[in-house]
């Protein structure tokens, strides 16, 4: 199998776009602001009418990667109308006062749910990342950890994202590698078992997400994925 990409997305046309251009998954955000919010659902609607491959809108209210109860029961009735709507799984992300995983707030957001889910950045922000990929090996429903490897950045923290998953098999399995990814990145990640990469600004005309998504761009990250994997293969 090819390797997986995902591609960040704001509206109907950049869904569209980016299926054009051969994503094989959507991560939809409704505001960039912060660390990002939830989309309103009525856009959430527009992006699943536009485009026929699996949506993640993310889950989040407010600045920052701490959270309430107050937000967890908003964010459980926002994640009803998306999934009522198509959604195929979500991505979410939370930290305790300690800057580790706020296991707490994520189980009450997906403990009785039957979808996929994507724990975001806020990995990369946690003070000890074992403990963290501790914490979060065995949530009920966790497919991916969307992460750089630090907080600055995979051109920071690529080595340690390889080392990472040249250890442990399972945890190249739950790498979404993202974050200030470019082309060169993508060999050393894929030699060390990863295969799920997220693109943003970098499918955009001048990296910007003012533009809309370029589907030639896609088209770019889909090609250096699938000749990854036919090397791998050979």
């Amino acid at each position: 199998m090819s390797g997986l990409l995902e591609v960040v997305v704001l509206t109907a046309d950049d869904a569209r776009r980016a299926e054009e251009g051969g994503a094989d998954r959507l991560m939809m955000v409704g505001e960039l602001t912060g660390q990002g919010r939830c989309p309103e659902p009525a856009a959430f609607r527009r992006v699943r009418d536009a485009c026929t491959i699996p949506i993640r809108p993310l889950l989040r209210l407010r600045d920052g990667y701490r959270s309430d109860g107050g937000e967890v029961t908003r964010l459980r009735g926002l994640a009803s109308n998306y999934l009522s709507d198509g959604a195929e799984g979500f991505v979410l992300g939370f930290l305790d006062g300690y800057s580790q995983v706020d296991t707490e707030i994520v189980a009450a957001l997906t403990d009785d749910g039957y979808w996929p889910w994507t724990f975001d950045h806020a990995i990369d922000r946690c003070l000890d990342m074992d403990e963290a990929w501790a914490r979060l090996r065995g949530m009920r429903g966790l497919d991916q950890i969307l992460t750089a490897g630090s907080s600055r950045g995979l051109e920071i923290g690529l080595d340690d994202l390889v080392l990472r998953a040249r250890a442990d098999p399972e945890d190249a399995r739950l790498i979404l590698a993202g974050g200030g990814l470019v082309p060169e990145h993508v060999a050393w990640l894929s030699r060390a078992g990863v295969r799920a990469f997220q693109v943003g600004p970098q499918v955009r005309t001048g990296g910007s997400f003012a533009a809309d998504v370029d589907p030639s761009l896609v088209r770019g990250w889909r090609i250096l994925l699938d000749s990854e994997h036919v090397r791998r293969a050979s």
